[in-house]
């Protein structure tokens, strides 16, 4: 039963573009009606006609703690009474920082209100303090919708990008390189012709916009190295990553263990608690570079909002390695559950992890750059999609997207998602089988 949904999607698409404020909610990688959610709770959704699911994506992240924890949603409700916005310093700004320093290998922490502004002021603080301009970054990476970064690669492994969306001018990429992920040869290269203009290397610290595509070991050790060696900056964009792959994000899966460190670091999603809130921080000297203290402006009239900082504050006090390990084991049963259900249906596939995180490609793996990611079957996903949707399991609405799971999700919510799995992977097979004649077809 969707007609609710149906009638607010038609309503939305006359005065929203595509019916929806960002793209992948518009179910178009998958097809179907959008699901219009009117409430959440713990592990679960609602959406407006009545129909319950276990959530997978948790606000693309945010909610490690499940939907409407009661104790972030008393301390916002505190905060909401005290005023929603001051314009002026506050307590739980300064309090946020803190804990943010105290989890990560950064040392001063600036608050903006998007992962997009996020990096967008990251790479213009790195320019300011280099003197340089030219920024590289790995295709499949996504880091918000900042023009520079929304290139595609050029020619060559060492050739500037193009615009990769209408509306990006070619004077917005030119000084943009777009190389593939895990492919150290690559970077060498580029930074051997172009090294001593390069302000900074940007990555996320663990793609998850294509997919889970881990970092090869030793792989952002060795660009924090090439960056240090030529005098750019390594930014490691951990938006989606941080404090939610682990405690401290990727960043303490690999550089807290291997002893490296970025220079700038990127933060949004759970440190926000689910209100929209990000932070960009790194090293005090680089960090010293911006307005009042430096020269590199940048301002924000939301930045550290009272509210959205009192939620992520409450959400990492909240955050305990308790909390970890049961999203790591409830992560590990529906992982293992549904490449057991794809095995047994006879379809191809490959689940990659990065800490908490997870993701399933319907190819054969292992997957390490968007190449390899764009390998997956589209069609076999969104029969997937669509079987585990009927069955009461909400999943990303596209092949190349992250899963989530949260404190929240108990024995109920996991038994949910493994009841659905089987008849999904079937679903995805003859999704599969369907699609053998139509290609010989098109050989012929």
């Amino acid at each position: 039963m969707t007609a609710t949904s149906s009638e607010l999607f038609e309503r939305a698409r006359a005065v929203t573009p595509g019916g929806v404020n960002s793209p992948v909610r518009a179910f178009n990688a998958v097809g179907g009606t959008p699901r219009f959610i009117r409430s959440a709770e713990g592990a679960w959704l609602t959406d407006v006609d009545g129909n319950r699911y276990v959530d997978l994506i948790g606000s693309w992240g945010p909610m490690l703690l499940g939907h409407a924890h009661p104790e972030v949603i008393a301390r916002v409700q505190e905060a909401v009474a005290r005023g929603t916005s001051y314009g002026t310093p506050t307590e739980p700004e300064v309090e946020l920082a803190e804990e943010i320093v105290a989890r990560t290998s950064v040392e001063r922490v600036r608050f903006v209100s998007s992962g997009t502004e996020a990096t967008m002021s990251a790479i213009r603080l790195a320019r300011g303090f280099t003197g340089r301009d030219v920024v590289v970054k790995f295709a499949g990476c996504y880091h918000g919708h900042v023009d520079s970064l929304l290139a595609s690669a050029g020619s060559g492994l060492a050739t500037f990008a193009v615009p990769g969306t209408p509306g990006v001018p070619v004077s917005s990429t030119e000084l943009t390189l777009v190389l593939p992920y895990n492919d150290r040869a690559a970077v060498e290269a580029a930074f051997a012709e172009h090294g001593e203009r390069i302000a900074c290397l940007i990555t996320e610290a663990a793609p998850g916009n294509m997919g889970i595509v881990p970092p090869e070991p030793g792989f952002n050790a060795f660009l924090a190295e090439t960056c240090a060696a030529h005098g750019a900056l390594f930014v490691s964009d951990e938006v989606m990553t941080g404090f939610r792959a682990s405690r401290q994000g990727q960043w303490g899966l690999d550089g807290a263990v291997e002893g490296w460190a970025p220079d700038l670091t990127t933060f949004g999603k759970v440190m926000g608690g689910g209100f929209p809130a990000a932070a960009f921080g790194g090293r005090a000297d680089v960090m010293a570079h911006l307005a009042p203290e430096g020269p590199v402006y940048q301002a924000g009239t939301l930045s550290g909002n009272p509210v959205a900082t009192t939620a992520g504050l409450t959400t990492l006090r909240l955050a305990t390695p308790e909390v970890y390990a049961h999203i790591d084991a409830a992560a590990a049963t529906v992982r293992e559950a549904a490449a057991a259900a794809l095995a047994e249906a006879g379809v191809t596939h490959t689940v990659q992890r990065s800490g908490t995180m997870f993701s399933v490609f319907l190819c054969e793996g292992p997957v390490r750059d968007f190449a390899d990611a764009s390998r997956t079957d589209d069609r076999a996903y969104a029969a997937f999609f669509h079987s585990m949707l009927e069955s009461g399991v909400y999943l990303p609405p596209s092949a190349y997207e992250t899963w989530f799971l949260s404190a929240a999700h108990d024995d109920r919510a996991v038994q949910t998602v493994l009841d659905a799995l089987p008849a999904a992977a079937r679903a995805a097979a003859r999704a599969q089988d369907q699609a053998v004649p139509a290609e010989q077809e098109e050989q012929r």
